[in-house]
């Protein structure tokens, strides 16, 4: 156990018992736990293998790499459609971690494995991605913005993509694009601060 976490699990009351547990099967598996993005992170040779976090309906561990695993229990959740690697198990009760314990160290200990193996989850292209009209018109009116645009990582660009086409309305869209177009020419993500 990490004392640099502890924190978590002290401050999480209403997930308190449950995520405690979680922790001492998690870290049964062989895992280092650090913290990261302010939660418990477990980690194999630096690299991320799951995490614990708490939603105000469940708490959860999320798979980094859930999307190669098996799950013939079928108890693995895609948070939403634009997420491609990571999966969660969720828990709703301390029950439902004891009984789904020796599941849960199953699928750890098949993360590992993929891990170990050196396999990555293929990602979609960032041109897969419906760009928003306001985007396109932006890049086709400013070389300078454009250059900027296709500079930032895939990964960047796919979260500018998905942050910009969610509002409904052309005008919301346009201010976002406005908003952070420094932070493009930047080279930032939108989360970057």
């Amino acid at each position: 156990m990490n004392p640099k976490v502890d924190f978590y699990f002290n401050k999480n009351k209403k997930w308190l018992n449950e995520i405690r547990k979680l922790r001492k099967i998690i870290l049964a598996c062989g895992l280092s736990e650090e913290l990261k993005w302010g939660v418990p992170c477990y980690t194999l040779d630096d690299k991320n293998i799951v995490l614990i976090h708490v939603f105000k309906e469940y708490c959860a561990v999320l798979f980094f790499k859930g999307a190669l695993l098996k799950d013939p229990e079928k108890v693995l959740i895609q948070q939403t459609e634009n997420v491609q690697a990571a999966r969660q198990m969720r828990f709703i009760s301390i029950e439902e971690v004891n009984e789904l314990k020796s599941t849960l160290t199953a699928y750890i200990k098949e993360a590992v494995k993929i891990e170990k193996a050196g396999l990555k989850v293929k990602l979609k292209a960032t041109a897969e991605y419906k760009m928003p009209e306001e985007l396109k018109i932006r890049l086709n009116e400013s070389p300078a913005f454009k250059k900027a645009f296709n500079a930032l990582t895939p990964g960047r660009q796919r979260g500018y993509i998905l942050f910009f086409s969610a509002p409904k309305q052309s005008k919301t869209r346009e201010s976002r694009i406005e908003k952070y177009t420094l932070s493009i020419f930047s080279g930032k993500g939108f989360k970057d601060r």
